[in-house]
């Protein structure tokens, strides 16, 4: 059965320092045009209030709880009442403001364990501004699976999948060393990813069978063993094993025939062997729409698929789009979402 969707979306703070808050008022300003789902900013509201000054903005804000964040939506962007001040100045890291780019993820998710937010969209961090604080987590992912275990009680293995209009790809290898990826694969790696993938697409993308195309590691997915070993004893042993599980999977196929038009209607995701095999094409295709989907989680998190900027932090020309998408994807999968 379907679950319903609940309350708003929860938009975390973001790097102060960075563009999110100028994507976050501009996502607001094209809420008609757009139709962008009511979303509450869990964060300082007076950071807006400075940050669309500095452009020419009044904005109108409404801090607000998330009980009321949709009736506020319409007339002034609803932020959380009490979320903890921050200096935000433009382009300037400041580490008295990184825990409350912390507790404004926990309290995102937390919000959604409640029932009182739809689904988490998470602005960009300074991955190396929180390190300096003695975050311990290599980035938002991470993190959002250990509170899948503390808030939510259930283990989680997180899968990076970023989605466009035309194509969705996950990396099987995320952040590692071109070097060490052959070592790193395993067929259970992909058969697990895989399988999170298609539970996913059917749970929160409402597809019925999902297909998934599986990329070769090596130049034309080994060339039978002439370019490579590990295509014919590590992937396609996987794809035989989703198979044979029901899962529509096929492959190994050569990424460099994978994601020309024809290719793409084909499948509905692509499972990479490394990051960039999978972020290239979807970067190309989509680069101002691409959306960073978290798979495998008990709730909904998407991203825009854009760093922090912080040169451009305090100007006009941050482009909201990715961030458009990214809400507008998360109340989707909400309202999509099906429970077992």
């Amino acid at each position: 059965m379907s679950a319903a969707a609940a309350g708003p979306v929860a938009l975390t703070l973001g790097e102060p320092a960075g563009i999110a808050p100028e994507i976050t008022i501009k996502a607001w300003l094209r809420r008609a045009e757009e139709r962008i789902p009511p979303f509450l900013f869990i964060g300082d509201g007076d950071l807006l209030r400075r940050r669309a000054a500095a452009i020419g903005i009044d904005l109108p804000v409404a801090e607000t709880d998330a009980d009321g964040a949709a009736e506020a939506f319409p007339r002034a962007l609803p932020c959380l009442a009490d979320a903890p001040r921050v200096r935000g100045e433009p382009g300037r890291i400041t580490s008295a403001d990184e825990p409350a780019v912390v507790n404004s993820i926990t309290t995102a998710v937390d919000l959604v364990r409640a029932g009182a937010a739809s689904a988490v969209a998470t602005n960009p961090i300074q991955k190396r501004a929180l390190a300096d604080i003695g975050f311990r987590h290599p980035g938002h992912t991470e993190y959002l699976g250990e509170l899948a275990e503390t808030r939510f009680g259930a283990k989680a293995r997180p899968v990076m999948m970023l989605a466009g209009p035309e194509l969705r790809v996950v990396p099987v290898t995320v952040h590692v060393p071109l070097r060490t990826v052959p070592g790193l694969l395993t067929t259970d790696l992909i058969v697990e990813t895989a399988r999170i993938v298609a539970r996913d697409l059917a749970r929160r993308f409402g597809m019925a069978r999902p297909r998934l195309a599986i990329a070769g590691l090596n130049p034309h997915a080994g060339e039978e063993g002439l370019l490579g070993s590990e295509d014919s004893e590590i992937v396609r042993p996987a794809v035989e094993v989703l198979r044979a599980e029901g899962i529509d999977a096929r492959g190994p196929l050569p990424a460099d025939t994978m994601f020309h038009a024809a290719a793409r209607a084909g499948y509905d995701a692509a499972l990479c062997m490394y990051h960039d095999q999978a972020l290239i094409p979807i970067k190309t295709l989509a680069f101002d729409e691409a959306v960073n989907v978290t798979l495998g989680l008990p709730y909904i998190r998407t991203s825009p698929d854009h760093g922090t900027a912080l040169d451009l932090a305090g100007t006009d020309a941050p482009r909201p789009a990715s961030l458009v998408a990214a809400l507008k994807l998360a109340a989707e999968m909400a309202a999509r979402e099906r429970v077992p």
